[in-house]
């Protein structure tokens, strides 16, 4: 009887604990324990209620608090979805990112701490500047009584017009330092800045640029994959145009398809993991230095709309090696396992003329000189 009546009473006092079969609204931030981590998701486990799943560009946050995660770790998401197509709870990192972002700039605000800003963008009022990843204003006026070292580029006495520029005095300055570098040299720096196209590289007072083609042999999405900001790097210098100097990490490395004749033959079945969905086929990854990929044509028997309705990213599939471009590092595959491979030779009288390795590189050069000239902000 006692038993009873404590159960009773363990029940009414749950009932009225206002935390108890608390179910989260859309909205809200929950705290839940890492599962599981992947490339392109993480799974958490919502205080027992329930498992949640970020994904996708909700993996992407202005916080560098989720950078780090591993299994076991708690961490806060904010909630999207109660449930999604299986059953999951859908959740962010970006919107809770953002808000730590702007609870830590509030924080820095009372506290009167002095903080860096890069500048971005200017306009007439002043100058936009990044601080923690958060655009701001920097008015006009805080530059009143500021000396800066510039260059004339214009000066006209009749319109009383003179023209400066503080980069054109820069550049000038580097003049002197660039001409000790040259073409091959090998260089010791420090990232200082990524963009989608490649990642800069500051050492002896420079910066150049590693364009992502230059970053490794293996085809990348994003420099992050590779590098980190304030990592320590050697390059070669690939190319010096005024004050641009372009710089290659993979040179450094040997490259690993002049040896793929050892490791994959054509007719070869090999497992390999869906990295990347486009519309016209799957990236796969053989090794962590050779990808490959898999036309839509050569996806299935059937005809098909799109790859993603015989594999997703993640998968890990059986693929027959259909061709194999060393120079032009290409892999061809195919998941028609039973579909008859065309001989080296059958290959070879399809193509176009083999390119040679200087082709290759000239190719790549004029692809460097036509990368983007602005700088990105810090990440």
């Amino acid at each position: 009887m006692d038993t009873t009546n404590n159960e009773k009473q363990s029940l009414e006092q749950l009932l009225t604990d206002p935390n108890f079969l608390k179910i989260p609204k859309v909205g809200d931030v929950v705290r839940g324990k890492v599962l599981s981590i992947s490339k392109n998701e993480v799974h958490l486990d919502i205080e027992g209620l329930t498992t949640g799943i970020v994904r996708g560009e909700e993996l992407c946050n202005e916080s560098s608090d989720y950078a780090d995660l591993k299994p076991g770790d708690e961490t806060e998401a904010t909630v999207l979805d109660l449930e999604n197509e299986k059953g999951e709870m859908e959740l962010s990192f970006r919107f809770a990112g953002h808000k730590k972002i702007w609870d830590k700039l509030n924080e820095t605000l009372k506290s009167g701490e002095i903080v860096n800003a890069t500048v971005t963008d200017a306009n007439k009022g002043g100058l936009m500047v990044n601080v923690n990843k958060i655009m701001g204003f920097l008015p006009v006026s805080q530059f009143a009584g500021l000396v800066l070292e510039v260059k004339i580029i214009d000066a006209n006495g009749e319109e009383e017009k003179l023209i400066v520029s503080e980069k054109a005095a820069w550049e000038e300055r580097q003049k002197n330092i660039i001409s000790s570098y040259k073409v091959g040299d090998t260089v010791e720096g420090t990232i200082s800045a990524l963009a989608d196209f490649g990642a800069f590289v500051k050492f002896e007072n420079l910066e150049g640029l590693v364009h992502i083609s230059e970053i490794a042999w293996q085809r990348i999405e994003h420099p992050e994959d590779i590098v980190k900001i304030g990592e320590k790097i050697k390059a070669e210098i690939i190319g010096v145009e005024g004050s641009k100097i372009f710089l290659s990490m993979k040179k450094l490395v040997d490259d690993p398809w002049k040896k793929i004749a050892e490791k994959y033959k054509i007719g070869q079945i090999v497992p390999g993991k869906v990295l990347k969905i486009n519309p016209f086929g799957l990236f796969v990854e053989l090794d962590p230095e050779i990808h490959g990929l898999a036309h839509i044509s050569a996806l299935s028997e059937k005809p098909i709309q799109s790859p993603s309705e015989v594999a997703n990213i993640g998968d890990t599939l059986d693929f027959k090696i259909i061709s194999i471009e060393p120079i032009d590092h290409r892999l061809g595959l195919s998941l028609r396992l039973d579909e008859k491979t065309p001989t080296p030779e059958e290959e070879m009288s399809k193509t176009e003329p083999e390119k040679t390795e200087e082709k290759v590189e000239e190719e790549k050069k004029e692809e460097l000189i036509e990368t983007k000239e602005e700088k990105p902000e810090e990440i």
